[in-house]
């Protein structure tokens, strides 16, 4: 690498105006610290209802390497993941969060180990979930269980998207240009060689969380949907064992006629095994249509974002795999 490294930090923003000003703050201290290499903070605002546009604005006027992309409506933090990787010719690359839950003093240490030691990567994760309901923890370690066990994508207990990227590595994540994205399932996905920090949970410097049990519970079900097709095989093996069962029943049923007579009889019972049935049926077709509808979300090709308004002075074309997907850009 040459002696001056350009890296781009990511940071995607949902109603954040109220972290904005401590987290460049703190970016301050990392980046007189880190006095190697040139930084560029690209903020990504994912339709914000608050003044977070208007504060990155402000933020831009006053420091240059202040960038940013609002879009037009809010599509979501993989979207504006998407965005700022599309968006970035830094050496390096990070991602990392407004909210502060993502500590920037990691970043020499992670810069360190990418210059000196070699690593293609460096991520983090959290070895506590300190403040979080134990309710919304204990899914999330059995989502993580669950994960890796059922797909290849390596995906590490407690990992954040909080990471520090080759240009390599981030090239090898642009090639995968899919409209259901899931950054955690693909930053194992695509390999090279990783290193992990752990720190411990950090509260939100300011604001509230965005992530709700039931949005998180969605993230997830996109996250299995797309790295797994364990559903799909599961949902045929309750099939093919139901069918065996039934036809064991039926056997069951006709010797006992036989043999005993007018055993046969008991609507109740024959209703209760009707809707039991009914209901797995039901839950085989969920699942069929959860994977059918992210197919039908490909196959349409449209843009991940939008781009609204935004003060980069260079036109970057996304990276084309064959996706037919586009960024649009309206200034």
């Amino acid at each position: 690498m040459q002696d001056r490294v350009k890296l781009t930090v990511i940071i995607p923003c949902y109603n954040e105006e109220a972290a904005l000003h401590y987290f460049y703050d703190e970016m301050q201290n990392v980046m007189q610290e880190m006095s190697c290499a040139e930084f560029e903070l690209l903020f990504v605002n994912d339709g914000s209802g608050d003044g977070t546009l208007l504060e990155l604005k402000k933020l831009a006027e006053k420091d240059q390497r202040v960038k940013y992309i609002s879009f037009s409506r809010n599509f979501g933090k993989e979207a504006a993941i998407y965005a700022g990787l599309s968006h970035s010719d830094g050496d390096l690359t990070a991602i990392m969060d407004a909210d502060l839950q993502d500590p920037p003093k990691l970043l020499p240490k992670m810069y360190r180990a990418i210059v000196e030691e070699g690593y293609d990567s460096v991520a983090t994760r959290r070895v506590s979930r300190r403040g979080e309901p134990p309710i919304r923890s204990f899914f999330a370690r059995m989502f993580y269980r669950l994960m890796n066990r059922i797909s290849k994508a390596d995906i590490v207990d407690g990992a954040r998207d909080y990471r520090l990227m080759s240009r390599a590595f981030v090239d090898a994540l642009l090639s995968m240009g899919e409209y259901n994205r899931f950054s955690k399932g693909l930053f194992g996905w695509v390999g090279f060689e990783t290193k992990w920090l752990e720190f411990e949970n950090v509260e939100r410097v300011a604001g509230e969380t965005k992530w709700s049990f039931w949005k998180l519970f969605l993230y997830s079900i996109d996250g299995i949907v797309a790295f797994s097709t364990m559903p799909l095989s599961l949902a045929a093996f309750v099939g093919v064992m139901m069918c065996l069962i039934a036809a064991v029943a039926i056997v069951f049923v006709i010797v006992r006629q036989i043999v005993y007579g007018g055993s046969a009889f008991g609507w109740p019972s024959m209703v209760c095994i009707t809707i039991f049935l009914g209901g797995i049926q039901l839950l085989c077709i969920g699942i069929l249509g959860s994977y059918l509808a992210k197919t039908y979300l490909e196959v349409k090709k449209r843009p991940i974002y939008i781009c609204k308004e935004t003060n980069l002075e260079r036109k970057k074309e996304p990276n084309d795999s064959g996706s037919g997907k586009t960024d649009m850009e309206r200034n």
